[in-house]
């Protein structure tokens, strides 16, 4: 099976979507448990578990980028060790 994605657009995608997840994560988790600085102004969200819900939702896309450009990346790998012998 070939790559759909080339290599470096594939690495570019790993990392960004690694970070993604990171970040988005804590983001969540903060807005999950009420964190001050994210629910406490007038403001900001009432309901912080809804906003967490929608992020964490977003975090799942991050981690379909993750695992796809990931296994281009292996895909391209393993092309390239088979024209090479």
């Amino acid at each position: 099976m070939k790559p759909v994605v080339a290599s470096g657009k594939a690495w570019f995608c790993t990392v960004v979507s690694a970070f993604g997840i990171v970040i988005l994560s804590v983001i969540a988790h903060l807005f999950n448990v009420g964190h001050e600085s994210f629910v406490g102004s007038i403001n900001d969200p009432e309901d912080g578990k809804a906003v967490a819900h929608t992020v964490f939702i977003a975090v799942l896309v991050y981690v379909v980028f993750f695992v796809f450009c990931g296994s281009q990346i292996w895909l391209a790998k393993k092309n390239s060790s088979i024209e090479l012998r």
